[in-house]
């Protein structure tokens, strides 16, 4: 049977589902490069992906959690080759759009994933596996009675943790005060991480900034990055 904190973590998804339908060109990357590079987590075969056979290579796992239109992404792909990069995305025209940024730049080191995060990482990702996860400005759900509803909780910062190799990085980005403080006091009061800084990190310059990130700064709101490293599991 489902155990109390799995109920607890699936009630907790890693996205809102968004409406739109895909362009032209999205629908024609779809056809083109999907059955290479992409896959969608309901039809994954049970157990962990593996991952070396996908890539064709042994390499440090990257996995970013909501990669939107994939202005970020592509560019962090693109610029970090020796990885092994995979991003995992609800929006279909999202993943589309990404495609074709990838074509653009002839990325090869980047695989796709559609569906839910929390599943992917709870049924699909090996423990102690991941060099690192990224996520950068998760839906903010900013109304206090929907902060239930945001990703970054306990359980969900727990899950993470278990699937990061030791020396792995958890990145967080947002643009939302309270948010940024959430996520400080969370990731804070898990044992296996340690932030490695005083409080917020400097904002790393190979972080692109994106329209949206623009456009927060213009209506007053402040960026916030943490870098939260594992360390040794109690115990080990």
């Amino acid at each position: 049977m489902e155990s109390e904190q799995q109920a607890r973590l699936r009630s907790v998804v890693s996205y809102v589902k968004r409406g739109g339908r895909m362009t032209a060109g999205q629908e024609r990357a779809w056809e083109r490069l999907w059955p290479t590079i992409g896959r969608a987590v309901p039809e994954l075969e049970a157990g962990p992906i593996d991952f070396e056979t996908w890539f064709g290579r042994s390499a440090p796992v990257l996995l970013e959690i909501g990669s939107g239109m994939g202005e970020t992404t592509s560019r962090l792909a693109a610029s970090a080759p020796e990885t092994n990069y995979v991003a995992v995305e609800v929006y279909e025209a999202g993943l589309g759009q990404l495609m074709l940024r990838a074509e653009k730049l002839g990325i090869g080191n980047l695989r796709l994933l559609h569906g839910d995060a929390v599943v992917l990482l709870t049924e699909h990702i090996a423990r102690d596996s991941l060099a690192g996860v990224r996520i950068f400005f998760p839906d903010p759900w900013p109304k206090k009675r929907h902060h239930k509803r945001r990703l970054v909780q306990p359980e969900f910062v727990r899950l993470v943790a278990d699937r990061l190799a030791s020396g792995g990085t958890l990145h967080l980005a947002t643009d939302w005060e309270n948010y940024a403080e959430q996520m400080l006091e969370v990731c804070s009061a898990e044992p296996t991480l340690r932030n490695r800084f005083d409080g917020w990190a400097p904002r790393p310059e190979w972080r692109p900034v994106t329209k949206f990130e623009q456009r927060a700064e213009e209506e007053g709101r402040v960026s916030h990055d943490l870098i939260f490293e594992k360390v040794t599991s109690p115990g080990n």
